[in-house]
């Protein structure tokens, strides 16, 4: 079985209620085991700013998919939800993004793991912190606790120049 971490994310709808779907989505899955799910936080969003603030958490599961049959799973869930893509990092009812799987690290198109944005989103690093600091986050090895706290010394900095 395969360790993975996904971001959850809705600002659309109710959006607790959309989170309880995916949840319950993963946990029906026969090829999922959710392990851990860390605590919803109200998040303003990033990118494009002119939407509504989001509910985030992150999840750990074990499942017996590949990557890509993994991702298969969430855009159907996503797409069960009503997402529809019309702006980057615009409003959505759910996002469910793979945020690491095993050691893997993968450049494609398609799917790109570790996430390669989740070094810059506190959405995402403190979720994983309250689930598994220690985890080691490829391709450099850092923890998530490292990351973190390199997430904060570099938002300190940034609020110093502004």
């Amino acid at each position: 079985m395969a360790r993975a971490y996904l971001g959850l994310g809705s600002n659309l709808g109710d959006r607790k209620k959309e989170l309880d779907f995916a949840l319950d989505s993963l946990k029906n899955h026969p090829d999922i085991n959710l392990v851990q799910i860390a605590d919803i936080l109200e998040t303003d969003p990033v990118g494009y700013l002119e939407q509504g603030k989001f509910l985030n958490t992150v999840v750990e599961l074990e499942t017996t998919l590949e990557p890509y049959a993994l991702l298969s799973v969430l855009q159907q869930i996503e797409q069960d939800a009503g997402r529809v893509r019309t702006i980057r990092w615009g409003p959505r009812t759910l996002d469910i993004d793979i945020l690491l799987y095993d050691n893997l690290t993968l450049q494609d198109p398609d799917l790109i793991i570790p996430h390669p944005r989740m070094r810059e989103r506190e959405f995402v690093l403190l979720p994983l912190l309250q689930i598994a600091p220690n985890l080691f986050v490829p391709p450099n090895s850092q923890t998530v606790k490292e990351l973190y706290e390199q997430y904060r010394q570099s938002r300190c900095t940034d609020a110093a120049h502004d």
